[in-house]
């Protein structure tokens, strides 16, 4: 596994939605924000320098079955890019995702 395919570099800019669909956007976006260890997730990711390889529910007080429900809910919201490939892991910022959270945020 390595970087390029886990965690691509984007170079394009995200599309911001208007209107309604802007409003979806930004609650679908902070829905899945709305626990507290998914903002400890996302805040830790978003530390790193690169892909963070390892286990998240080593650096968690938590069963690795419910980090994993939390890593799907930021990886749908598309906060989050990962991929496993048998043991191994690799999670990092989507860029695009966060970019339009805090474009959308800065419209209030």
């Amino acid at each position: 596994m390595n970087t390029d395919t886990c965690c691509p570099a984007v170079t394009e800019s995200p599309d911001l939605p208007t209107g309604a669909a802007a409003d979806e956007t930004l609650a679908r976006l902070a829905k899945a924000l709305g626990h507290p260890v998914r903002v400890e997730i996302v805040r830790f990711l978003s530390g790193q320098e690169s892909c963070f390889y390892g286990d998240l529910a080593e650096r968690l007080p938590l069963a690795k079955s419910t980090v994993s429900e939390h890593l799907r809910i930021l990886r749908e919201a598309g906060l989050v890019r990962g991929e496993v490939d048998g043991p191994r892991a690799c999670y990092c910022i989507d860029p695009i995702g966060m970019r339009q959270l805090k474009l959308l945020v800065n419209t209030f």
